[in-house]
């Protein structure tokens, strides 16, 4: 059973706490040989650009690679370039899971929107995708947002359902050559003790 324990020690842009210090318990990390792990939800800062980049990449390889086609796999990775991450990262807020020092886990808030939601393959499946997935909503509801929306790829479908994210209709992008990358517009409603 996973379990977490908090602790906050960082102030965010908005003056709440941010830095959370997450406890996972767990026997099952075999690729790691931990039993436990300390992890912080912290902001993203400009220098760690290069190993976050890196830790989205090798996500998108082993997570999309043989559920998309070629073309999509590159789009994802130029849609998760350095430049757009330090665009996002200026016009909202990301967010990190650090690990002693490694970046293991990633998510952002540019205004409504949630994206770039990010976990080492290795270690998905223990919460820590949930527990940035409820970081970022709690950020938005304390900017007052009441309604959330994010796009939905085919390998974190039953993710963001289990979170209870609405996929609305399905989309697709012509990758040309007849490649296409299928995706669900999402939202959620934030709820009311998240935006006090």
């Amino acid at each position: 059973m996973l379990q977490y324990g908090v602790g906050f020690s960082e102030k965010s842009k908005t003056g709440s706490d941010l830095e959370k210090r997450v406890l996972s318990r767990s026997g099952s990390y075999p690729a790691q040989g931990l039993k436990e792990m300390t992890s912080i939800i912290r902001p993203f800062r400009d220098a760690e650009l290069v190993s976050l980049c890196h830790l989205i990449h090798k996500t998108i390889e082993v997570c999309y690679s043989g559920v998309y086609p070629e073309r999509a796999v590159e789009f994802f990775k130029d849609y998760h370039s350095e430049n757009r991450i330090l665009e996002r990262s200026r016009k909202g807020e990301i967010l990190v899971i650090d690990r002693h020092g490694d970046l293991i886990g990633t998510g952002a808030l540019v205004g409504t929107e949630i994206l770039g939601v990010f976990i080492q393959p290795e270690i998905q499946g223990h919460g820590f995708g949930k527990t940035i997935m409820n970081e970022l909503e709690k950020r938005a509801g304390a900017e007052g947002i009441s309604e959330i929306s994010l796009s939905v790829s085919l390998p974190s479908r039953r993710f963001y359902e289990a979170l209870g994210y609405e996929l609305l209709e399905e989309q697709f992008l012509d990758m040309g050559e007849g490649q296409r990358l299928f995706y669900w517009p999402a939202r959620t409603t934030i709820r009311r003790e998240d935006r006090q």
